[in-house]
C-alpha cells in the first residue's frame, strides 16, 4: 500500500502507547485517523495534541472486548469518513498470571482484548476496506508470541494473534488486502497498568497475581522496568507505516530476542530430525 496519503485509519488502543505512537506516524504522513481507545480523558488529550499539528483525527471510545462496541466504532467511522483503508488491531491489556496464579476472570480478560478484539478487528473491518478497494490491516501481537517464557493467558493471546495473522495474510491478499503482525519488544506503553481498565464483569481478574508463584514482585518488577526504559512508541509507529507501505509480514521492533527465537525454531527441526526417514505406522 505505497499511496497512503488520504487514506483512512482505524487505530484501537490509540490514546496512549503504540496506538499513539501509530496514530501519529499515520498521521503525519496525510491519512485521516480514527483513534479508538477506552479511556476517555486519556483520548480526548491525544486527540487534541494531534490536531494541534493540523492532523485529521478523531476520537470513539470502545471496549473492544465487547464485539457490539467494535461495530458501532466502525460504524461512526464510515459517518465520520466515509471509508477505511487501513486497520491496527492494537489494543491490549497484560493479563492474567502463570499456572498457580489463574482464574477465569482473568484469561476471559485477557481473550477478550487481545484475541477475540482482533478476530472481530479483521471480521468487522475487512469488509469495509474490501469495498474501499483494499487496503492494510497490521494486528499487534509480541515477541513473546513467538517465544513463550510463561504459561500465562497473555502469550497464548499473541500466540493466537500471530497465527491468525499469517494465515489471513494469504486468505486477504486475493482481496487486495495486506496482513503484517507487529511484534514488539520492550516499549514505553501503559501495559503494566492495564487493570486500570478492568471491565467490571472481569473484576475477579484483579485478584490475579501478575507473576508465576515465588517471586512475585521481583518479576513484576523487572517487567516495570523494560517498559520503562523501553523503545519510543514514535519508532514503532514509523516502523508500522513503513510495514504498511511495503506490505511486510512481521514487524519488529528490535533484534534483542533474535537468538530465542532462533532457538527455538532449531528446537522444531529436532523434532522434525528425531522421525526423519522413520516409516510411520499404519
Amino acid at each position: 500500500m505505497q499511496d497512503i496519503a488520504g487514506k483512512t485509519a482505524f487505530i484501537t488502543g490509540a490514546a496512549s502507547g503504540i496506538g499513539l505512537g501509530v496514530s501519529t506516524a499515520l498521521a503525519q504522513a496525510g491519512v485521516k485517523v480514527m483513534m479508538c481507545d477506552i479511556e476517555q480523558t486519556a483520548l480526548d488529550a491525544a486527540v487534541a495534541q494531534l490536531k494541534q499539528t493540523n492532523a485529521d483525527v478523531a476520537g470513539v471510545i470502545a471496549d473492544v472486548s465487547l464485539k457490539a462496541e467494535l461495530e458501532a466504532a466502525a460504524a461512526k467511522t464510515l459517518e465520520r469518513y466515509g471509508a477505511v483503508h487501513i486497520l491496527h488491531n492494537n489494543a491490549g491489556v497484560g493479563g492474567s498470571g502463570s499456572y498457580g496464579a489463574w482464574n477465569d476472570a482473568g484469561w476471559s480478560w485477557t481473550i477478550g482484548v487481545n484475541l477475540m478484539a482482533v478476530v472481530w478487528g479483521f471480521e468487522i473491518f475487512g469488509p469495509l476496506i474490501e469495498q474501499a478497494g483494499g487496503g492494510h490491516i497490521v494486528s499487534t501481537a509480541s515477541i513473546a508470541g513467538l517465544i513463550s517464557g510463561s504459561g500465562n493467558a497473555y502469550n497464548v493471546t499473541k500466540y493466537g494473534v500471530v497465527a491468525l495473522s499469517e494465515g489471513l495474510r494469504v486468505e486477504l491478499a486475493p482481496r487486495g488486502i495486506g496482513v503484517s503482525v507487529l511484534c514488539p519488544g520492550f516499549i514505553r506503553t501503559n501495559i503494566t497498568t492495564s487493570g486500570r481498565n478492568l471491565p467490571e464483569r472481569f473484576k475477579e481478574a484483579a485478584v490475579v497475581r501478575m507473576a508465576s508463584a515465588g517471586q512475585p514482585s521481583q518479576w513484576l518488577g523487572n517487567v516495570r522496568e523494560r517498559v520503562a526504559s523501553g523503545i519510543d512508541p514514535l519508532y514503532v509507529g514509523e516502523l508500522v507505516r513503513e510495514g504498511i507501505e511495503n506490505d511486510w509480514p512481521y514487524i519488529f521492533t528490535d533484534n534483542e530476542f533474535e537468538p530465542a527465537i532462533t532457538a527455538r525454531f532449531q528446537n522444531i527441526k529436532a523434532g522434525f530430525d528425531r522421525v526423519r526417514d522413520r516409516e510411520p505406522r499404519h
